[in-house]
């Protein structure tokens, strides 16, 4: 069964019409036939906003460390960290605990927490050795990304 084009149109603005009409039979917002109600007695004395005596609220979120420290998972400390060892291997060496990623994001940590004074001895746990196909040692690598990481601290 085919309907016409113009029935099928009639028919979708029929329909598309409406609610638009339902609302201006009732743009007090009432339903039709329901009268409206108003407040009964005096009016209401109540102060509008936040009682005066109360401090004001944090308006942001709850204050948290900057920065997670040495005993923080590895996922937390990478997400603070990571950025600063972006050049160090992910490859696991066999034999050696970690990776020369996750040691470097370590060494971040301590550093920012305080347990560490300075680049170098933060860094003084990774390999100064080269890798073929790599720019610099891990140990290298690292202390940069520490001191980037203590200049950063300092600016902010």
């Amino acid at each position: 069964m085919r309907f016409p084009k113009f029935a099928v149109l009639t028919a979708t603005m029929v329909f598309g019409a409406a609610p638009a009409l339902a609302l201006a039979a009732g743009s007090s917002g009432q339903a039709a036939g329901q009268p409206e109600t108003t407040p009964v007695g005096p009016p209401s004395t109540t102060p509008v906003g936040p009682p005066k005596s109360t401090p004001p609220t944090n308006q942001g979120t709850e204050r948290k460390p900057s920065t997670p420290g040495p005993k923080a998972s590895l996922p937390e400390k990478a997400k603070a960290y990571g950025k600063y060892c972006q050049g160090q291997s992910k490859a696991h060496v066999s034999g050696t605990p970690g990776t020369a990623f996750s040691k470097c994001v370590t060494d971040m940590a301590k550093l920012a927490s305080g347990s560490s004074t300075s680049p170098r001895t933060a860094c003084k746990n990774e390999s100064k050795k080269h890798v073929a196909g790599k720019h610099g040692t891990p140990y290298s690598l690292c202390v940069s990304g520490a001191a980037k990481l203590l200049k950063n601290e300092h600016t902010s």
